[in-house]
């Protein structure tokens, strides 16, 4: 979160400890499958958390990957041409 200040207290200790949950060996294994599942042109996130969240926010990568999931010829998802760049959209 950018607008955030550092966290003090039990908010530290919170943060802290979702910080030691996250994988960077999965989060590579991630990244590895979304690429072959989606095509080298989706291109590949900064190494970390932050990174991987960002590289995922405007929804792009994820709606070619469930379209990638479906057969051939049916694409549930319309993936947008230009990614949306305000907060609500990309949600």
């Amino acid at each position: 979160m950018a607008n955030k200040g550092p966290s003090y207290g039990m908010s530290r200790e919170v943060q802290s400890k979702i910080e030691k949950k996250y994988d960077e060996e999965l989060e590579e294994r991630l990244v590895e499958w979304i690429i072959v599942q989606c095509g080298p042109d989706v291109g590949r996130p900064d190494r970390g958390r932050l990174g991987f969240q960002v590289w995922l926010k405007n929804g792009v990568i994820l709606s070619k990957l469930v379209n990638s999931l479906y057969p051939d010829g049916s694409k549930p998802v319309k993936v947008p041409e230009n990614p949306p760049s305000m907060v609500f959209k990309q949600m």
